[in-house]
Formats: structure tokens, C-alpha cells, sequence
């Protein structure tokens, strides 16, 4: 009786096993899944930038404008540190890959580097009438624009005509 209750165990077990399998099957076949799917999470940044165009010590930017196909990512807004204000706005393009606007009243040197990833001076570029110094890095490209004690990126991975075209968006207001 012994050989005989061990085989019923094991064919129990086999029976589970099978029934188990053909539960994931049914859900995996009727449970839709796309392999293509954009696990981005679009965010709205319109409340977050008035706010920052309120209280920060300079005009904020942010785009106009933008084609089809961008996707706000993220959102920050810190001004804990007057003289560190800093805003943030990350999108991924049509072509899934990241660009962010980022500004600052730090000192332009240690924010450039931090923001763009230690990407270095690669001459200059005129976009929508304004002069933007153009970085290029191993992680990120960058364009910036110094003025007036204030640091105006737009930095990612995303193509340098990307990066324009946000840059050609891009208008500032508020500020105090």
C-alpha cells in the first residue's frame, strides 16, 4: 500500500502542477499585455510652474507650444535655499528618450556640471533669436543660457534637435 500511495502523490502533484498551468495560460492569454507599452506615467507641471513663476527669485521657464509626442515626466520645484533656487521639468520626447529644463541661481559652473552630467563646452548655437552654449557629453547633451544670475539648461539624452526644440519653446516668466 505504501508503493501505491506514493504514486498517488506524485500523480496529485502532476494534476496540480497542470491545472496551475493552465490557469496562467488563460491568463496570460486573456489579460492584455503590450510589449510596447510606455510605462511612463504622464505628470501635469502646470500648478507647480505658476507657483514657481510666484516665488522664485527669477523668471521661470517653461514650454509653449511643444510638439505631439512630449510627455512631462517630472516635476520640482526647490527654493529651501535662496541662494540655490532650482527648477526642474523632465519630459521624454517622441523618440523615448529624456530631456529636462533645469534652472538655477547657483553658481553656473557646479550646476552645469552637476546637470548635465559633466558634459564639456562644444561651441555655441542661435535658437528662436537667443544664444545658447552648446555641451556635449557622454550622458547628457546640454544647451545653456547664463544671464543675469541665472542658469537656463536643457539637458538629456535626447537628440540635439530634441533639445532645440524644447529650447525653442521654452518662455520665461514671473520672477522677483
Amino acid at each position: 500500500m505504501a508503493n501505491t500511495r506514493g504514486k498517488q502523490t506524485v500523480w496529485d502533484m502532476v494534476l496540480s502542477m497542470a491545472a496551475i498551468g493552465v490557469v496562467v495560460a488563460v491568463i496570460y492569454v486573456f489579460i492584455p499585455h503590450d510589449k510596447n507599452h510606455d510605462p511612463i506615467t504622464p505628470v501635469s507641471y502646470t500648478v507647480e510652474l505658476d507657483q514657481a513663476r510666484r516665488d522664485a527669485p527669477f523668471k521661470v521657464a517653461g514650454p509653449v507650444g511643444l510638439g505631439k509626442g512630449w510627455q512631462a515626466s517630472s516635476v520640482t520645484y526647490d527654493s529651501s535655499d535662496p541662494k540655490n533656487v532650482q527648477w526642474h521639468l523632465g519630459f521624454v520626447d517622441p523618440q523615448n528618450q529624456y530631456a529636462a529644463v533645469e534652472q538655477s541661481n547657483a553658481p553656473a559652473a557646479g550646476f552645469i556640471a552637476q546637470k548635465s552630467h559633466g558634459a564639456r563646452r562644444d561651441g555655441t548655437r542661435l535658437i528662436a533669436g537667443e544664444q545658447w552654449i552648446r555641451y556635449d557629453g557622454t550622458k547628457y547633451d546640454a544647451l545653456v543660457r547664463e544671464e543675469k544670475g541665472v542658469t537656463t539648461m536643457v539637458t538629456g539624452t535626447s537628440s540635439p534637435a530634441r533639445l532645440a526644440e524644447l529650447a525653442a519653446a521654452l518662455q520665461e516668466r514671473g520672477g522677483q
